[in-house]
């Protein structure tokens, strides 16, 4: 297992990536690395760190403005090459219909419920993991 996974976070609002950190805590499960977040409030700063490359995930906020998470994944899965795996905020359960358009991993629902998203946090960074090994 790796020592660390970074994880980016992209949102607009301040509270949802405090949301994100402290439902991750220092990692999502005990059989995942270590994480360490990447904050971005804008979409082109999300582009220039993926550009960077060393993101193991991205966490999206669908709910962001000027351009919600969806969009910026369907993206960034054009237009990243490797893209690693999203998951996927979003304002309503009914919404997951476009984080399968957006071609996200993993969506869940927003206002952040730690158990969950760590729990789908934890299954993109095995499968993250199981690929690189």
């Amino acid at each position: 297992m790796q020592a660390t996974a970074t994880v980016l976070v992209y949102s607009d609002n301040a509270n949802t990536r405090e949301q994100v950190r402290l439902a991750t805590g220092r990692r999502p499960a005990p059989d995942t690395p270590v994480v360490e977040f990447l904050e971005c409030a804008t979409v082109p700063a999300v582009l220039e760190e993926l550009d960077r490359g060393g993101i193991d995930v991205c966490v999206l906020d669908g709910e962001a403005t000027p351009m919600g998470g969806m969009g910026v994944c369907r993206q960034i899965k054009d237009e990243i090459f490797e893209c690693p795996p999203v998951l996927l905020l979003m304002g309503r359960p009914q919404d997951a219909w476009l984080a399968t358009w957006s071609r996200a991993e993993a969506a869940v629902t927003l206002p952040v419920e730690p158990v969950e998203f760590a729990s789908a946090l934890a299954s993109l960074l095995r499968q993250k993991s199981a690929l690189n090994a």
